[in-house]
């Protein structure tokens, strides 16, 4: 290579990485000197909170009717994998306590059928006991999310 063409392209690369140093001396002070203020001033219209008080009864009154789900328990009767036999102890709670609802849950690889919408433990133990009648064995109260109907007041009731 050719000494001149040498010294040049040495000459560019030095020009260039003056530039480059240059622009992030650059950036860098530019981006220290932006953190001077340290306070900022909000001024906010006092009707804000008004409507947001206003949104959320408006939330309140009409989520109201959708709310039909707590906390409480149920009675597990069966839990096997065998799909006939799920099928055969739902039929016999329909027949025997048309009342209650049952639910035929799969969760792999059990299907499990559970009944009733019981708020407390003692409501659930009074038809354990009359289930326990065609199921003598398995069956049990566990805690699940119950279905309730909200009433025109906002109460729910079963």
């Amino acid at each position: 290579m050719h000494p001149l063409v040498r010294f040049l392209s040495l000459r560019i690369k030095l020009v260039y990485m003056r530039a480059v140093l240059f622009l992030a001396f650059l950036f860098l002070f530019n981006a220290v000197s932006a953190q001077d203020s340290s306070t900022v001033v909000v001024h906010k219209d006092p009707r804000i909170d008004q409507l947001v008080k206003k949104q959320i009864e408006i939330n309140e009154f009409t989520t109201r009717e959708s709310r039909r789900f707590i906390q409480g328990f149920r009675i597990l009767i069966i839990s096997t994998n065998d799909r006939v036999k799920v099928n055969n102890a739902k039929i016999k709670v329909y027949q025997n306590f048309p009342e209650l609802k049952a639910y035929l849950i799969y969760q792999s690889p059990y299907y499990k059928l559970k009944a009733g919408n019981f708020r407390d433990q003692k409501e659930a133990d009074a038809y354990l006991k009359k289930i326990q009648v065609y199921f003598p064995t398995g069956v049990y109260i566990i805690r699940d999310t119950i279905e309730v109907n909200p009433d025109k007041s906002g109460n729910l009731e079963k």
